[in-house]
């Protein structure tokens, strides 16, 4: 009997076929490299996408799907030329994540790359939440959600925290919110980009209660909270692009204590990157006042950031 495939860190897998092992080299799909590296230089677009992503920090499901946004869109253009069909898919998006982890990012740059691409002709984004939509008397909803698109069109609309418009029932003024944005969704929806974002859980639930939306958002990306390697990574590039270095002891500092805190909090409490930030910009400042007080202004201690300098919340 045929034993199973088995898979080796060596890029092989191990075989059996008509009786005989073999060996084959395992290889990688397109989509899994880097897709711009030996493209022509018309395909810029997604060369400029890329060196921007390079900058994010894992994100790579994300990564991928903008991949693949940008071939589907290239490929389809192409097809229209050749006079066949072309797919008129809605870019509308769900973004489902906790606070931190690059969603408002990601959507900045998918409004560049739609822009070049000529599926937008703006790419501006325009941030919302619940109360830019939802007004206090009935009709007043409507015409503030109306007034929003109008704003985004060209452009992104990107709301928040989006399951809140579905928080107080079928009597709350959300749901009026809802009906007008799924309208304009059908009769705009090559004019804009709709993208809902929220925590995982309650974005689900979300839809649950609304089983007419899943079917018109078909680009669903998760934003994963970041390890703490990769805080620690985010920590690095905002201290290099600050023109700061961490001291050593500084560093094995902050990982202990990012191992504490990501083990201590809930995941939907923990602001990811965010909350990295504040420490770095909170860290500069006690920097800058415990130089001022000793007078240390050589070159070495303006540049670096000592286990004094990390204060954090308890």
């Amino acid at each position: 009997m045929d034993q199973p495939i088995t898979m080796k860190n060596n890029g092989q897998i191990n075989v059996v076929l008509n009786g005989q092992k073999k060996k084959l080299k395992v290889v990688n799909s397109p989509s899994d490299e880097r897709l711009s590296t030996n493209l022509p230089s018309k395909h810029n677009a997604l060369k400029d996408i890329e060196h921007e992503m390079d900058k994010l920090v894992g994100m790579e499901e994300m990564k991928k799907m903008v991949k693949e946004i940008y071939a589907w869109l290239y490929i389809n253009k192409k097809r229209e030329e050749e006079g066949l069909k072309a797919g008129k898919q809605a870019l509308h998006m769900m973004f489902k994540g906790n606070p931190g982890t690059g969603k408002t990012t990601v959507a900045r740059l998918l409004g560049k790359l739609f822009v070049q691409m000529n599926v937008l002709s703006k790419g501006h984004l325009i941030e919302a939440e619940r109360a830019d939509l939802v007004g206090e008397y009935i009709g007043h909803t409507a015409q503030k959600t109306r007034d929003l698109i109008k704003k985004a069109l060209g452009g992104i609309l990107f709301i928040d925290e989006a399951y809140s418009l579905a928080r107080g029932g079928e009597k709350d003024f959300g749901k009026e919110a809802i009906d007008t944005l799924v309208k304009h969704m059908e009769d705009k929806q090559h004019e804009f980009v709709l993208i809902l974002a929220g925590y995982s859980r309650e974005m689900d639930h979300f839809l649950s209660l609304n089983p007419g939306l899943y079917s018109r958002f078909p680009l669903v990306i998760d934003f994963p909270d970041y390890t703490v390697d990769q805080l620690m990574e985010i920590a690095g590039r905002m201290m290099d692009e600050r023109e700061y270095i961490l001291s050593r002891d500084a560093s094995r500092k902050l990982r202990e204590h990012l191992n504490i805190i990501k083990t201590e909090t809930r995941s939907n409490t923990f602001s990811n990157g965010r909350y990295i930030r504040n420490i770095i910009e909170k860290s500069i400042r006690t920097q800058a006042m415990r130089l001022l007080v000793n007078e240390e202004y050589d070159r070495q201690e303006l540049l670096t950031i000592r286990t004094q300098d990390l204060l954090f919340k308890e």
